[in-house]
């Protein structure tokens, strides 16, 4: 199967080719495309005669290309609908029945250049499929954000990202507006699924991405804000899955500059190692990294509530583990040759012992993030007959 994607450089194109890549690749392997696809990618600027071209074989269109904020208005018309209409023709004239898909916008609805523009081209492509007698899937979609969008020009989730990571101001002029949001990942999907859909017939009714959030500008601004400062507190926010808190931070993350890419941790150290929190969270815990030198011993204490998980990563080492209200000691010899979660219950005093050596380097999670004024940690040595 050969598709053509239009608009290629743009926001949409460049996370729908990725996508299409990986399954040519085996990445992301779908059943009914595979080695067989190939993508024609065209941008304005490769001229009409390369579009001619990609129109004589292609077997399905995604077009994506558009204009959204011209220097002249008119050029809506043009670069909304004009293309469109010149590869709509193309395709009838060299008697090639293809499909096609069209990222229009909600705005199609409005009395505005931009709508009127994008209201046209639906026109077309209903003319054209039943011209050609195919299907045309007709996608108005509204705010679309996450990775490679444009910050500072047409999507605010973009600016908010962007401007934020780099201490610049953002506006929020009508707190409360509600948008409705869609992301780049579950638009790819849906346009990705469109190659093996077995549906038949003309769609003349503009089509939406299932899932929408519904967010006002003050709730994007605030976690966009409460996503900067919890990262210099090595915090991850509550981001259940599938939820916009989640998408958002993901797409956060790819607006941070380089250098901010890399941050430092605050070391506790000492003659027998250290101790690292790595990061924390509010409703899963705390994680970090304990580095013990060789013959050192730590731990020799237990906690009400707090339970944690021990995981020894490189070197050698001796997790010894008693109940409270026994004598019986639990012993645990693990290594960074064969990684191992040992899981230490509350009420139950522990240790950790380095017997190999070289650092022994242990990844520590905590249910609960350590607090000072409750350490909810008292000391007690697992074998009281030591020395």
């Amino acid at each position: 199967m050969k598709v053509l994607i239009t608009g290629a450089r743009g926001f949409l194109a460049r996370n729908l080719i990725v996508s299409l890549e990986n399954i040519i690749s085996g990445k992301n392997r779908c059943h009914c495309l595979g080695e067989q696809l190939e993508l024609y990618q065209y941008s304005h600027h490769m001229g009409t005669g390369t579009l001619k071209r990609y129109c004589q074989d292609c077997d399905f269109v995604f077009y994506l290309a558009g204009v959204n904020r011209p220097m002249d208005p008119r050029e809506y018309m043009e670069g909304n609908a004009g293309l469109l209409e010149f590869m709509l023709e193309e395709l009838v004239r060299q008697k090639n029945p293809c499909p096609v898909m069209y990222a229009s916008s909600t705005q199609a609805v409005l009395d505005n250049e931009y709508g009127k523009s994008k209201r046209a081209a639906e026109e077309l492509l209903l003319q054209y499929s039943q011209e050609m007698d195919v299907p045309v899937y007709i996608y108005r979609l509204s705010n679309v954000f996450g990775k490679w969008c444009r910050p500072n020009y047409n999507s605010v989730v973009a600016t908010f990202c962007y401007n934020v990571a780099r201490n610049l101001p953002i506006r929020v002029d009508a707190p409360e507006k509600t948008l409705q949001l869609v992301y780049i990942d579950d638009v790819v999907e849906e346009m990705t699924g469109l190659l093996c859909t077995k549906k038949k017939g003309t769609f003349a009714n503009p089509l939406s991405i299932k899932q929408v959030y519904k967010v006002t500008l003050k709730e994007i601004a605030d976690l966009v804000y409460e996503f900067k400062q919890a990262r210099e507190g090595l915090y991850v926010p509550f981001m259940e899955k599938g939820s916009f808190s989640q998408r958002l931070y993901s797409t956060y993350l790819t607006y941070l500059p380089e250098d901010q890419l890399k941050y430092p941790v605050a070391m506790k150290q000492d003659e027998r190692g250290s101790f690292t929190e790595l990061f924390r969270t509010e409703e899963r815990g705390q994680f970090s990294v304990n580095v013990i030198k060789p013959g050192i011993k730590k731990g020799e204490h237990w906690h009400h509530t707090k339970n944690e998980k021990f995981i020894v990563v490189s070197g050698r080492g001796w997790i010894r583990l008693r109940r409270l209200d026994s004598d019986t000691i639990w012993d645990f010899h693990v290594s960074g040759d064969k990684l191992e979660v040992i899981d230490i219950p509350s009420g139950y005093t522990h240790n950790i012992i380095n017997e190999g050596d070289c650092d022994l380097v242990t990844v520590m999670w905590a249910n609960e993030c350590f607090d000072e004024k409750r350490p909810d940690t008292y000391y007690l040595k697992v074998e009281e007959t030591e020395d």
